[in-house]
């Protein structure tokens, strides 16, 4: 049963209904004012333009959307502002009533601020279109809630016309931001011209023992920007060099939860590829900031991606049973990085991969295809690094190499830097270091025969330890047979 908002007999709690409301407004533009400018305002809000929002009508603003950049700067970090109307937004009508009903249709109730939170919209900016939707009668009021809000609920017409909503697409969750506004995010979060100094980089690379000559070598290909080779033998960390790559950079950025092109929803944020990483929240009453909710920050990512890798991962990928579309990889890690792992062994040909990215790599733009047909221009803004342990002269030609600036091999370590990975991952893996116990693995398994060390055999060897010593129920200790054992067991077909 739909119920109509308080009438005359109701002045007491009306009155205190609209204090509320204008407290929640007084607040709103308390915070816009502190995130623009830092400095409030000694002069009290004109009250025509209370008059004007409590009665459903949009705040409107002395500039356009195009003069308020969806940016602001806190803390050095870019910052998505929460938009003060629809149109600042660049969301339509349609949009916002597709997801309003959508999202009823799929919990049968809500309340206003239910469904703002849901959409990520501001409850002020949905009130009146609430009010709206409830004048034509595709949703009714069924009940109070707090805060001068309301249960709401679809009607018959209002259920018809989400179930039509729902069969093109399915989504209902934040509303997208359009393809414009992401551009500018990924220029003003773009890794290109960070050029991290050297303790950056020593920082970055504090927790994985890496030699100086190697670190002179990867700083410029970094700072760069561009892509560049891992290559060299297998279990030498190619793979952990790249990942720790993005530490470099700044640490985190925003991306949008899903972005709309020409109707066309594509969700962005990947919950397995994008780490979440809310701010500080704050006891104070007024917060520092504005956040548009309709974006995430997330730290840098850095994507990898190995022998799975098809074509379709590189294209927009649309569903026919929801209507929603999927980024590839290559705008998912935008501002981080990309790593394609074990180069040369991917599902589709080296060739067919070289061909899509050969101008992608240089321009630092890509182009995209949504499932209407229509070609877009995307940003291509990462550090592409491709890890592999074969020879990159035998994978690609001359042109592709050229768009590869940096080709650096990750060599086997020496012994001294062998013995030292012995000691940080025994302490890692809670197994006494034993000098004597290491050198006797040296000159018995490895002198003989020339095997070369490789990165990752410490680590093996030692939780090969482990798993023995308790299995036979022993101590867990570095000795000449729990060697013996780890080294018959690992090395018997190398």
């Amino acid at each position: 049963m739909s119920i109509d908002p308080p009438t005359a007999p109701q002045m007491d709690s009306a009155a205190s209904n609209q204090s509320e409301e204008q407290l929640d407004i007084l607040l709103d533009r308390i915070n816009t004012m502190t995130q623009s400018g830092g400095k409030l305002s000694t002069s009290r809000p004109d009250s025509a333009d209370i008059s004007g929002i409590a009665h459903g009508t949009a705040p409107t603003s002395s500039s356009g959307p195009e003069d308020q950049p969806i940016d602001d700067e806190i803390s050095g970090n870019f910052v998505p502002r929460a938009p003060k109307t629809l149109k600042e937004a660049k969301l339509s009508d349609s949009q916002v009533e597709e997801l309003i009903l959508k999202y009823l249709l799929s919990t049968g109730e809500a309340s206003g601020r239910a469904i703002a939170e849901q959409i990520r919209i501001s409850f002020i900016l949905i009130e009146p279109f609430l009010q709206k939707l409830k004048q034509e009668q595709t949703i009714a009021y069924i009940g109070q809630a707090s805060l001068n809000d309301y249960v709401c609920r679809l009607t018959e017409t209002g259920a018809s016309r989400a179930r039509t909503y729902s069969q093109a697409c399915t989504y209902f969750g934040a509303a997208p931001v359009c393809l414009h506004d992401y551009i500018k995010s990924v220029k003003a979060q773009s890794i290109e011209g960070q050029y991290p100094t050297k303790d950056q980089l020593q920082q970055a690379f504090s927790d994985l023992l890496i030699e100086e000559s190697m670190l002179r070598r990867l700083g410029p290909a970094i700072s760069s920007g561009r892509g560049m080779f891992l290559y060299g033998y297998p279990g030498n960390g190619k793979t952990s060099i790249a990942e720790r790559v993005t530490k470099s950079f700044g640490p985190y950025m925003w991306v949008p939860r899903a972005l709309s092109v020409d109707g066309e929803i594509i969700r962005l944020f990947d919950p397995m590829s994008h780490e979440p990483a809310p701010m500080e929240e704050t006891n104070e009453l007024i917060k520092d900031n504005n956040i548009d909710g309709r974006w995430i920050r997330v730290k840098r990512p850095t994507i990898v991606v190995g022998g799975e890798l098809t074509m379709d991962h590189l294209e927009i990928t649309f569903n026919t049973d929801t209507g929603i579309s999927e980024a590839p990889v290559q705008l998912k890690s935008n501002c981080g990085i990309l790593v394609i792992d074990d180069f040369g062994r991917q599902k589709m040909r080296v060739d067919e991969l070289l061909n899509r990215w050969i101008v992608p790599l240089e321009k630092r733009y890509d182009y995209l295809n949504l499932s209407s047909g229509k070609k877009i221009q995307v940003p291509f803004d990462q550090l592409v690094i491709f890890s592999t342990n074969l020879e990159p002269r035998d994978l690609v030609d001359d042109a592709f190499m050229r768009r590869i600036p940096y080709k650096i091999e990750v060599p086997d370590p020496s012994q001294e830097y062998f013995i030292k990975l012995f000691e940080i991952m025994s302490k890692i893996l809670d197994v006494p270091y034993s000098p004597e116990a290491v050198e006797y693995l040296i000159k018995k398994h490895y002198e003989p025969t020339n095997r070369p060390f490789r990165n990752c055999q410490p680590r093996d060897l030692l939780l090969q330890i482990r798993n023995y010593c308790n299995y036979n129920e022993l101590p867990v200790a570095m000795t000449e047979e729990s060697f013996d054992f780890a080294a018959d067991c690992y090395f018997s077909v190398m």
